[in-house]
């Protein structure tokens, strides 16, 4: 094996700016950059060459990968989120381990097409229907687990405490699937759970509505004791903020905070329903936010305050969630052109704050912090956007990164790497080489 592999960059961005001719040598043993050396103007000897713009790894940071098989399907008639979401349990009931590995590897090669390196899977669908433990209690996991493997992607298992219905009530028989009964039995089970080269391990809290107050604090010093990321869907729908006044007399942001669960580690998802004390508390804690714009217009969450929660001190990272499309090119803009139809203003983020959410601080948010930068001691994960689509054609290379955000879709990934591993090669993925294919089967499985 060559003690380094050098990737020729024909653009690169830097975090700041574009560089032309970038030479950057990796490492095969532990898939890191060793060296970037800028005015490479051709190819080194024995280089592999990347034309186009070169970015750090896109980090998707919200997933549910079983919602890829809703693609489509959901898109027929009228409703709510909450009709959408009985169409949601209605495909969760058909998953067993074998199936829900068949379409998350799909799923997740689909996003290693879509120059996604990392994926944060919030996963709650733990158990048999019914709620009867698998012989492996840990069965849908580690399916998620290999799945990624098998893409050529790294994950971290956003493994999910999901109780209660609402408050005060049990689980509903849809989501007896996802509820350990307890916080300390989610611990416990949640415990067998271990990482691997691409594979981490954190935790989540459903929601306020699912996770019971007095049991917050277990999911959260569960996450503290292992510095792992916790993550926490929050007022996604005022519905839950009205309840949690009901049952508690103070926000869901609120009431995290009084448990403990906000700060440097914790991600909030969606966090589109807030009150100025809210985005305070998320900002004053470095909460971060991970925004899912394609996903919340498509579910009609509504625009989520992003602006003013990183102006509060709030790092925005993003997902592509229920998977209605799979393109944190889109994620990132949408989020910049979602502001500008709420303020009826312009600019509210350059394209190198956005880039910086689907790289740097999108892969901070799922615990690779040493993900998301091309320097030396970065992990070697690089993901190219073509510059000579009928979408990216026109604009000066320096322009790169603007063009990437405002123009380029997913369409215009040619190469993903990871960890030094070319994974998709000129538009085509050299692990699962038909990926519609293993899409349409592994959907079309959950239809009988």
């Amino acid at each position: 094996m060559p003690v380094t592999t050098t990737y020729w960059a024909e653009h690169a961005w830097l975090g700041t700016h574009v560089e032309p001719g970038v030479a950057i040598d990796t490492d095969p043993a532990d898939g890191r950059i060793t060296a970037v050396r800028t005015e490479a103007a051709a190819p080194p000897p024995g280089a592999v060459t990347l034309r186009g713009l070169t970015l750090p790894g896109l980090a998707n940071a919200h997933s549910h990968a079983f919602h890829r098989a809703l693609r489509g399907a959901v898109q027929i008639g009228s409703g709510t989120f909450w009709t959408w979401r009985e169409t949601m349990y209605g495909v969760s009931e058909k998953l067993t381990p074998d199936r829900y590995f068949a379409l998350a590897r799909a799923t997740y090669a689909e996003m290693a097409l879509a120059g996604i390196t990392c994926v944060g899977e919030f996963h709650y669908l733990h158990h048999a229907p019914g709620g009867t433990p698998y012989d492996d209690p840990n069965a849908m996991g580690e399916a998620l687990l290999a799945a990624a493997a098998e893409a050529g992607i790294r994950i971290t298992l956003l493994d999910t405490a999901y109780l209660s219905a609402g408050f005060g009530e049990p689980p509903n028989r849809h989501q007896l699937r996802f509820s350990d009964g307890t916080a300390d039995a989610w611990a416990e089970r949640a415990d067998a759970l271990k990482g691997s080269g691409h594979a981490r391990i954190g935790a989540a809290v459903h929601s306020v509505r699912a996770v019971p107050a007095d049991q917050l604090a277990t999911v959260a010093a569960w996450a503290e004791d292992r510095a792992a990321p916790l993550h926490v869907h929050l007022s996604e729908q005022t519905a839950e903020n009205d309840a949690c006044r009901a049952a508690h007399g103070v926000t869901p942001t609120r009431l995290l905070a009084d448990h403990g669960v906000l700060g440097r580690r914790t991600t909030a998802v969606h966090a589109t329903h807030l009150t100025e004390e809210d985005i305070a508390l998320l900002g004053g804690s470095s909460t971060g936010t991970c925004m899912c714009p394609t996903t919340e217009r498509d579910l009609a969450d509504g625009i989520g305050p992003a602006a003013a929660l990183q102006r509060a001190g709030s790092p925005l990272s993003l997902g592509s969630d229920s998977h209605a499309v799979i393109d944190l090119l889109e994620e990132a803009r949408a989020m910049e052109l979602d502001e500008r139809l709420r303020t009826r203003a312009r600019g509210h983020w350059t394209a190198a704050a956005l880039l910086r959410a689907a790289t740097a601080d999108g892969h901070a948010a799922l615990g690779w912090p040493e993900a998301g930068r091309i320097e030396p001691g970065a992990l070697a994960d690089l993901t190219t956007v073509a510059l000579d689509s009928v979408r990216t054609a026109g604009p000066h290379p320096r322009l790169g990164a603007e063009t990437a955000v405002f123009a380029a879709t997913n369409a215009d990934v040619r190469h993903t790497v990871v960890g030094g591993r070319h994974v998709v090669r000129d538009g085509v993925h050299r692990l699962v080489p038909d990926v519609p294919a293993a899409l349409a089967e592994s959907v079309a499985a959950l239809r009988t």
